[in-house]
């Protein structure tokens, strides 16, 4: 399959690569770690992660309820110039979700349950080899709280 030349879709080789990603305790410090590859599949950008080792401080329940593996695959609609990211995980969660990748900010955001919306903004460092991604949720769409706060940093 031919690649895709569509200036919007080519932002998406930002994320191309493989990436360790370290959650983060409120005290910054990880607490959990998986290794994420995003690789294009023709003109679709696919995502898998695996955890990796439980570290000395992961919690208990974040090992008992883990996600991994992790599949996701990211689209371009050219009509309207938006991504959907298409997710599903090891628990059998299956969701879609918004997403926009511009000026170095990466953001996907969607409706998992009716109590239950979540959001996402990654922000690049200047140099693209890291990611600041801070996770939210929310029981009503408008009041926001963190979920979590992630790095992703570039491994190759």
């Amino acid at each position: 399959m031919k690649e895709s030349t569509n200036p919007v879709l080519r932002r998406l080789d930002a994320l191309v690569g493989e990436w360790q990603v370290d959650v983060l305790g409120e005290d910054g410090v990880p607490v959990a770690r998986s290794r994420s590859v995003f690789a294009w599949d023709g003109m679709l950008l696919v995502h898998h992660a695996e955890a990796e080792p439980p570290l000395p401080n992961t919690p208990p329940e974040w090992i008992t309820h883990a996600p991994f593996p992790i599949t996701a695959v990211i689209g371009l609609d050219d009509l309207s110039g938006q991504f959907s990211m298409m997710y599903t995980d090891a628990r059998d969660v299956h969701r879609v979700y918004a997403m926009s990748m511009e000026g170095g900010v990466w953001k996907f955001w969607g409706q998992a349950g009716p109590e239950f919306h979540q959001r996402a903004t990654g922000t690049f460092t200047p140099d693209g080899n890291v990611i600041h991604a801070l996770i939210e949720r929310s029981a009503d769409g408008h009041h926001w709280e963190t979920d979590f706060a992630s790095t992703y940093t570039k491994v190759k």
